[in-house]
């Protein structure tokens, strides 16, 4: 630039001086060369092309004037300073404002960028409608969520699909475009086209838009499940908790009334009695007795779970030992087949309340088999949560998981399934898995189900490796 000035100049003293008489209008061309290099330039290049263009204007004039300086030729000078200063120091502003602007935008453009990646990589859902029902942002949380296509929906009205997969988030987003209303925290339901459906938390934002078009309205969502699912467990527990009080108490109270009748019938039955009726029931009387005590040893044992000498075990190493002592149960004929697969796995576990939660669970698996089937049990460390709920306290955990291709579990069944008397299939006394839960529970561990009618069903075991 500094040489086209120079240039420039040049060009503007070879039109003067040909234009014969340096105060003429065209002199006003050195005003034009100053005032365009001030407002381009950094200060000092413009500094000295004034001063040359002042220089050669004066030369040129005292040539032209054979040595004889003309009356305003100061004045002349004068203006050129004042348009050099003038128009320099608006270059100067101008350019610090526009560096100012640069800056800005690029702060602007870093923080949308990050806003975006953040976005983004959060676990929540976010997606936003704009005041004409179009889809103007969604994270790939979303889009999994509810099954958009991402930025093929961009721009497309969305508010139709919305109230098909998500009614409440729906009428949510409907309120705030509406009324301009926010929804601090709610909850819903999503259905997806393959019949999927899951519980979320949602809350909206509405923004404003510049120009007094409609508002935007920004909602956030999170899949639920999880959390359900803990809440779940934690009242089963609780349940479960007062269920064992009230069992030992009964057990207590029902045990020794039992014991006296059964004496007392024993007594009875020593007399040699010809009656075979009477024969019969006494021998009725004595078996159901039996029947009533080992329900209520269960009880007592099912009151009485507690995690009391916790040391470092191999989960594997106990597994064994249940594996070895099922397949001599009467229930575990030659038709039962049991696999053992997995690493060893240490953790910080009661071993006699442990090894009772994997053979209530072997035991289970066989009696669901019914004398035919197999029956597997996979032991090890989860990785990547390994099934493990992301509200969960626990770190690091061992994973049982013992599986069977018997009947399954009917529907109505697997959400009580943890329950006293609730059983899985006929003629199960419904303790055994109860016991199983509250021995779990005891290590701050956790039990699932998983389970089809005609598919068989896997249970998993999830305990902390550490005691806490």
């Amino acid at each position: 630039l500094f040489t086209q000035a120079i240039v420039d100049l040049a060009l503007v003293t070879v039109i003067v001086h040909l234009g014969g008489d340096t105060r003429t209008a065209l002199a006003a061309l050195f005003v034009v060369v100053i005032a365009a290099n001030a407002l381009l330039l950094p200060i000092l290049a413009g500094l000295t092309v004034t001063v040359l263009g002042c220089g050669v204007y004066l030369g040129d004039t005292i040539l032209s004037s054979q040595g004889v300086l003309p009356s305003g030729l100061t004045g002349q000078i004068v203006v050129f300073a004042f348009v050099f200063q003038v128009v320099a120091t608006l270059g100067r502003r101008l350019r610090e404002t526009a560096a100012r602007q640069d800056r800005l935008e690029s702060e602007l453009r870093q923080a949308r960028f990050e806003a975006s990646e953040i976005l983004r990589s959060i676990r929540a859902g976010v997606l936003t409608v704009d005041g004409q029902g179009c889809l103007a942002f969604v994270n790939p949380p979303a889009e999994q969520l509810l099954g958009l296509r991402g930025d093929r929906d961009l721009g497309s009205p969305v508010l139709e699909l919305l109230a098909a997969r998500a009614p409440e988030l729906h009428q949510a987003i409907e309120i705030g475009l509406r009324d301009g209303r926010r929804v601090g925290r709610g909850e819903g339901q999503v259905t997806l086209a393959d019949g999927r459906s899951f519980p979320i938390g949602l809350s909206t934002a509405t923004f404003e838009r510049e120009g007094g078009n409609l508002p935007a309205v920004t909602a956030v969502f999170t899949d639920l499940s999880e959390l359900k699912q803990l809440q779940e467990l934690h009242l089963r527990t609780e349940r479960l908790e007062a269920v064992a009080a009230l069992s030992a108490s009964l057990a207590h109270e029902i045990s020794n009334p039992l014991a006296s009748i059964r004496s007392s019938v024993e007594q009875l039955s020593a007399f040699k009695t010809e009656d075979e009726d009477e024969h019969t029931l006494v021998q009725l009387i004595l078996r159901e007795s039996d029947r009533l005590s080992r329900i209520l040893g269960e009880f007592l044992d099912f009151s009485r779970v507690r995690a009391g000498k916790v040391a470092r075990v191999d989960l594997l190493a106990i597994t064994s030992d249940a594996v070895a002592l099922v397949r001599e149960h009467p229930d575990c004929g030659a038709g039962i087949v049991i696999e053992q697969h997995g690493e060893q796995t240490e953790l910080d576990a009661d071993q006699d309340l442990l090894h009772r939660i994997v053979s209530n669970l072997l035991l289970n698996a066989v009696q669901a088999c019914a004398g035919n089937g197999r029956i597997r049990i996979d032991v090890g460390v989860a990785s990547d949560g390994g099934g493990l709920p992301s509200a969960s306290p626990m770190e690091q955990h061992a994973r049982l998981v013992v599986s069977d291709d018997g009947p399954g579990i009917p529907p109505e069944v697997q959400d009580r399934l943890f329950q006293p008397f609730v059983s899985g299939r006929a003629g199960g006394s419904g303790l055994g898995l109860a016991i199983v839960h509250r021995a779990v529970e005891a290590h701050g561990g956790m039990v699932f189900v998983d389970s089809e009618p005609g598919h068989g069903s896997t249970f998993t075991v999830l305990l902390p490796s550490r005691a806490y």
